[in-house]
């Protein structure tokens, strides 16, 4: 009985309760039940547990709860697990109950688990849509609002220093809560955090892709509890949360990867085998099979272990931790990280089973890729991807990332500058619903926008007109709405902290008596577009008709039953009269237009003059 009393303990350790305010690293040898905890009344009634423990293999477990029943019993290659398939009764009791491991001659090995009636009331799995302005956080660099937690003393990694782009900063969890009247005041409505699952690894971890753990916030951060709070006060203010989930790969230092299931829960080589990124060898009709293994079974990056997503124990402890934290949390929505280099029937699979859980959840692929049909083929419905249905909704649309780059930074061509955007566009109708697509600047990977433009406001400023007028859901990278700059060599460079996010920073730049003149020119440009698309359904469900760009002037209309908006990009040096008789189809009977921005009218009946590097935008009356 002694033994009995130490394992229940131990067991107790890694319960929901206990997580919800766990503030340290956990054993990686510590017992486990995965999921966490469960609900009673889910759409699907089965779970599949995945049961760690010392000396389990060789156990018959028991369950004695009414309404719970254990269908049946999964045992592998190492004897340390066991898969316990239930299925549970929508009339099941609320409750606490222990799952008993029993061998003849040996101290029963107890486990509890609990089960929790769904919380009707709580706001979850809204969706983000193209209603929406998303503002992306990477909370170790945005504000330190609990400087109790910056080191913790169990993590494998427990330096931290302002001055280094590798190691922490001790941004969290409570920094994000505290501006959020701040974001809700520029006119932001959906929040996307940088995973924040613990990564305890050795070294530079701070990004969030490298878990350790599946149902821990990660203890720098905050807790499962205050993540939870997160997603309370955004829902409070109309706001939302979208959780970034990496299906493809852990950290080294997962405790799946330091004691492993079976042979097959890795995608293992003989020798380390890199993925070669090739996202073409997925839909080329001439591909190699050893190419194609290559790009979806090799690494990211040594320190990141490919997860074998063939196997339906794999895909269980996937998918169901991603509902857990819908459940649990209140997510209103998910960014799936490295989309190509997944297994692509299981994502498929997956996507069918969150949406038949919450058919109002929506996600978004990261697709890296160059070309839009190399894009276009990982989404739903795509008109190049005949043959296989992804069920992937929306991606992170990088090829209108590479257009707008390509706008100010190139002078004006048949196929250059601004023609780039235009066409990109233009070839929307590969997708299913393209405005559903996340359009961007920049993001934590890649250069800042105003470093791009070589740092002109006029061109920068044009860029997030751009952003908060064209077709999908805009999303804004911390601190891009005051202007920072720098260029990602390496990442850590446009990754820096937010400044006035740590107590005795020397400027505070979430108040406008911080800022410098360019800043707050800047930030309240963003406010005042931001502000009027969260008020003006047009420039959110709005159709859109874009001209052909001549001599470097780009127009385009957003239009609906009740408003016409005009915009005119001048991509050139110097300012442009352009004629208005040319876009008669959409100015119609207008006479005017207010800018949206300055507040002033503009005459538009003959002719609209443009000042160089310069958008406008206009609604018409």
């Amino acid at each position: 009985m002694k033994l009995t009393k130490i394992f229940a303990v131990a067991a107790l350790v890694l319960s929901g309760a206990n997580l919800t305010h766990a503030q340290e690293m956990l054993a990686s040898d510590a017992p486990r039940i995965a999921p966490l905890s469960w609900w009673i009344g889910m759409n699907n009634p089965t779970v599949q547990l995945m049961v760690f423990h010392k000396d389990l293999g060789n156990r018959t477990p028991k369950i004695n709860h009414k309404g719970v029943e254990l269908e049946k019993v999964h045992r592998v290659d190492n004897s340390n697990y066991l898969f316990l398939d239930l299925k549970i009764d929508p009339k099941t009791k609320a409750g606490e109950f222990n799952i008993v491991f029993s061998e003849q001659g040996k101290s029963d090995i107890v486990m509890p688990y609990t089960l929790a009636a769904r919380d009707v009331k709580q706001k979850k799995a809204q969706g983000v849509t193209n209603e929406d302005f998303i503002y992306l956080i990477m909370p170790d660099r945005f504000a330190n609002g609990d400087p109790s937690n910056d080191v913790v003393k169990s993590a494998r990694e427990t330096a931290m220093n302002r001055d280094s782009l590798y190691y922490r900063h001790g941004g969290d969890i409570q920094g994000v809560i505290n501006q959020l009247d701040y974001l809700k005041d520029m006119g932001v409505t959906a929040v996307w955090l940088n995973p924040v699952l613990t990564n305890d690894m050795e070294k530079a971890s701070y990004h969030g892709y490298a878990a350790t753990e599946f149902y821990q916030i990660d203890p720098r951060l905050g807790t499962n509890d205050l993540y939870r709070k997160l997603a309370d006060e955004l829902h409070k203010r109309d706001m939302k949360l979208i959780q970034d989930l990496v299906h493809n790969h852990v950290g080294a230092e997962h405790w799946t990867v330091k004691e492993q299931p079976y042979k097959d829960w890795l995608n293992n080589w003989d020798e380390y085998t890199n993925t070669t990124y090739k996202d073409q060898v997925l839909f080329d009709p001439y591909a190699a099979q050893s190419d194609k293994r290559k790009m979806t079974d090799g690494w990211f990056v040594p320190s990141m272990p490919d997860l074998n997503q063939r196997t339906e124990f794999m895909q269980n402890y996937i998918t169901q931790s991603h509902i857990w934290w819908i459940e649990y949390a209140g997510v209103d929505g998910f960014r799936l990280d490295t989309y190509a280099y997944n297994d692509a029937d299981y994502m498929a699979k997956w996507a069918q089973d969150i949406t038949a859980e919450y058919p109002s959840m929506t996600y978004f692929g990261e697709t890296w890729v160059h070309g839009i049909a190399n894009q276009a083929v990982f989404t739903e419905g795509s008109t190049v991807n005949q043959h296989f249905d992804t069920h992937l909704q929306a991606v992170t649309d990088f090829q209108t990332y590479h257009a707008i780059n390509k706008t100010f930074t190139e002078p004006f061509g048949w196929t250059e500058g601004v023609n780039a955007l235009y066409s990109t566009l233009a070839n929307d109708y590969v997708y299913k619903d393209p405005t559903r697509n996340v359009v961007f600047l920049d993001n934590h990977d890649v250069s800042r926008f105003l470093s791009i433009v070589g740092e002109d406001i006029n061109k920068y400023k044009s860029g997030l007109t751009w952003l908060l007028t064209t077709r999908g859901i805009p999303q804004l990278y911390y601190g891009a709405e005051i202007a920072m700059k720098n260029f990602a060599d390496p990442d850590g460079k446009v990754r820096e902290d937010f400044p006035g996010g740590w107590a005795g920073d020397k400027q505070n730049k979430f108040r406008s008596e911080g800022r410098n003149d360019v800043e707050n020119e800047v930030f309240d440009h963003v406010k005042k577009l931001a502000t009027y698309r969260k008020d003006n359904a047009v420039l959110q469900t709005g159709k859109l008709m874009q001209f052909v760009p001549e001599d470097g002037i780009y127009v385009y209309f957003r239009y609906d039953d009740q408003k016409t908006i005009m915009v005119i990009m001048n991509t050139n040096e110097g300012e442009k009269t352009i004629k208005t008789e040319r876009f008669a189809e959409r100015v119609q009977k207008y006479t005017s237009g207010l800018d949206v921005v300055a507040g002033n009218e503009v005459d538009i009946k003959d002719q609209v003059t443009v000042p160089g590097f310069t958008a406008i935008t206009l609604e018409l009356r």
